[in-house]
């Protein structure tokens, strides 16, 4: 790899980490404790004022679930499959179906059976837009002042910046597709080829 290629990689590597954070809703503090890093050394790294070594970015690849090579955005090697790593998260497997850490974000969540919640449900504001889609079992939605059920087959899309949050509607499994991108992206489907 020549030198402005490897300086490249390296200057993506603090913008990529601070994405990740910010996308997992993980607190500088919170990642520090889970990996042992400082906060002053996490933050270096994701402004670009610390070089990322393999004793930094392998802890950090462990907390986020994610391979190493996608840190660093390493070249593709030709092989179109996504290798998916579950990790979990609110007593929820989430699965991603996307590499990168630009752009859409795909993901497919599977509630286990027994994790039905009836009462208040927690909601959370951030930056963005969510579209959700049910492929078995009922998704309870809550959005803004809304409760919703969503079965499977069904779809919603929402600004995130609308309190949110969703559990099992019932006491089966849940498992849904989910896709996030930054504020101002939208997704676009076209109803029938361009041409005709």
């Amino acid at each position: 790899m020549a030198d402005d290629d490897l300086s490249t990689v390296l200057n993506g590597v603090g913008p990529r980490l601070r994405a990740l954070r910010r996308e997992r809703g993980t607190t500088l503090a919170q990642l520090g404790e889970s990996t042992g890093i400082s906060v002053s050394t996490l933050s270096r790294l994701e402004s670009g004022g610390r070089k990322p070594t393999l004793e930094l970015l392998l802890p950090l690849a462990k907390a986020y679930g994610v391979p190493l090579d996608e840190l660093v955005d390493a070249p593709a090697t030709g092989d179109p499959r996504v290798h998916m790593r579950s990790y979990q998260r609110h007593g929820m497997t989430i699965v991603p179906l996307t590499r990168h850490l630009g752009g859409l974000h795909a993901y497919k969540q599977i509630i286990p059976p027994g994790r039905q919640q009836t009462g208040e449900l927690e909601q959370r504001v951030h930056e963005g837009y969510e579209w959700l889609y049910v492929l078995a079992g009922r998704l309870r939605l809550r959005l803004g002042e809304h409760d919703l059920v969503l079965g499977a087959g069904e779809a919603a899309e929402f600004d995130t910046r609308t309190p949110h949050g969703w559990a099992s509607a019932g006491p089966e499994a849940v498992e849904f597709l989910s896709i996030f991108g930054q504020q101002g992206e939208r997704m676009h489907v076209r109803a029938r080829p361009s041409g005709q």
